[in-house]
Formats: C-alpha cells, sequence, structure tokens
C-alpha cells in the first residue's frame, strides 16, 4: 500500500492511499477528519464493501465498472460480471503535504480508455473548518469513442451514480442532507445544486461544485440506508467522450467540526468556491 498524508496549518486531515499489488482497490482518501480529527470517512463498510473513503468511482466505462460491487446490465439488474477495469497510478507531478498533482490510466482488458489527471488540494478556511479541492480531468486517448454510464442509464431508475463519491461514517442516527433551497434525501437526491451539506453527530460535511459543468451534474445522496453523497457523471443519459475529448469536473468540499445550519454552510461555501 502506498499513502500519502495530506495535512492542514501542520495538522493531518487525510491519507490518500492505492495499492499497486491490488488493482481492483482504486486509490482513495481515507481517513479524512475534521480538525479537531473526527473521522467523516469510512472505508469498506459491512453495507457496502466497496466503498472506500472519498475516490472518484464509475459503473460503467464504455461496459467496465471502475466503481466495485455488482454491474447493472439492462434488462437483468444487478449481476456479478468480470468486467472490472484498474485506476492505475502513474506517477506524481507534484507531492506537498497540502495536495498533490495524479496521472492515472483507467484501464481495461489491457487496453487503456481514459487517462485522467488529478488534482487535489488543502484549503484551510477557519478555526473549525478546512476544505478539500477535488478536480479530476478524463481524457479518451483512444481512436474510437467511448460512452460513461450509470445503473440509471442501464434501466435501474434513480440510480444514476458515478463520478466523485464520499462514503461518510454510519451513526446512531441519520444525517441530516439539505441545499440551499431543499432539505431531507428525497427532496436533494438527482437534482443539481450549487452546494450540498451533509450533517452528522459532530461533523459537517458541504459539497459544492466549483465549475459550471460540475453544478449541472445532479447529487446522488443516500442518508437512510447509508450516508453517502456523489456528484453524478451519467444521472439520466450516458455521457460520451469522443476520441481526444475531455471531461472535467471538480468539487470543493468543506470539512467542518459541529453540525452548520443552512446560513453557516453557504457563508463557508463562498469562502472557497470562486470560480
Amino acid at each position: 500500500m502506498t499513502t500519502a498524508t495530506l495535512s492542514c496549518a501542520g495538522r493531518p486531515v487525510g491519507r490518500y492511499s492505492f495499492a499497486p499489488d491490488d488493482p481492483a482497490a482504486r486509490p482513495y482518501l481515507h481517513p479524512v477528519t475534521t480538525l479537531a480529527g473526527v473521522p467523516v470517512t469510512e472505508e469498506r463498510p459491512a453495507d457496502h464493501i466497496h466503498h472506500l473513503g472519498a475516490s472518484v468511482a464509475v459503473p460503467d466505462v464504455a461496459g467496465h465498472n471502475f466503481w466495485g460491487g455488482r454491474t447493472f446490465v439492462r434488462g437483468q439488474g444487478p449481476t456479478e460480471l468480470d468486467n472490472h477495469g484498474v485506476q492505475r497510478h502513474l506517477g506524481w507531478k507534484l507531492r506537498d503535504p497540502d495536495g498533490f498533482v495524479e496521472e492515472l490510466s483507467w484501464e481495461a482488458d489491457g487496453v487503456e480508455l481514459l487517462r485522467e489527471h488529478r488534482t487535489v488540494a488543502v484549503i484551510g478556511v477557519s478555526d473549525t473548518a478546512w476544505a478539500l479541492d477535488f478536480s479530476f480531468s478524463l481524457t479518451n486517448r483512444g481512436t474510437a469513442p467511448l460512452s460513461i454510464g450509470s445503473p440509471a442509464t442501464n434501466g435501474r431508475p434513480g440510480a444514476g451514480y458515478g463520478g466523485f463519491f464520499w462514503r461518510a461514517p454510519k451513526e446512531d442516527t441519520a444525517p441530516d442532507v439539505f441545499s440551499g433551497t431543499r432539505e431531507g434525501e428525497e427532496a436533494v437526491h438527482g437534482r443539481p445544486a450549487d452546494w450540498l451539506a451533509l450533517a452528522g453527530r459532530d461533523w459537517t460535511l458541504v459539497f459544492a461544485g466549483a465549475t459550471e459543468e460540475t453544478r449541472r451534474d445532479p447529487w446522488f445522496v443516500r442518508t437512510a440506508e447509508y450516508p453517502g453523497v456523489g456528484s453524478s457523471l451519467a444521472a439520466e443519459h450516458r455521457l460520451p467522450v469522443a476520441p481526444g475529448a475531455t471531461v472535467v469536473r471538480r468539487v470543493v468540499t468543506v470539512v467542518a467540526d459541529g453540525r452548520l445550519d443552512r446560513d453557516a454552510a453557504a457563508a463557508l461555501v463562498r469562502k472557497v468556491v470562486t470560480a
């Protein structure tokens, strides 16, 4: 296992890991903590053992699974298929205590489908909050078009996950979730919003799209079954990626101690998102 520690104001707040000897384990962030040391990610929970902290996970790239778990096949539902791809770490372009730039190859059956340029940076926000700035670009380096899909595009309504995904820790009670105008899992799931907050017992995560394209993507939200939030690349329709084309997304996540209300969450977003 290869790891890199992320720090904010000299305090460790996250560990980034990937396993060259375990290609099924995509690179991910865990544990991620608040400045007070409260964990806000979960790794391989019993309910979904393929959930790995905070990562980029896509269930369907040209028919190959880069999410883990089962594959959703149109007309068949969840199916065990040996179609799992690999997010292979190629090297660091930059590696500092407050962030890194990484190159990855998304490969399946020995063929590179996508080349990813990933940038992760830690931003100090206040004495009780910091932010994780996570951007990724996926380039089709082949000569044929491909597309990105989800269980929703394969016939499972409402399950349009795939992209940046954050698995939060499960507590005795489900976390609250709200956006600037809506509140509750049913109200916020599957809808775009400039930002979305998930508030647990003594922590709050505020996810914000930091580009216009990212803000157009709907949020995938779970609180009752398990606590998790993702920004969906292909919520309803497959996302085409032509040869040489690049898909770029950027999500900034504020990690705060305590339970924030709507006004406090919005104020923190204004501090960290300028694009």
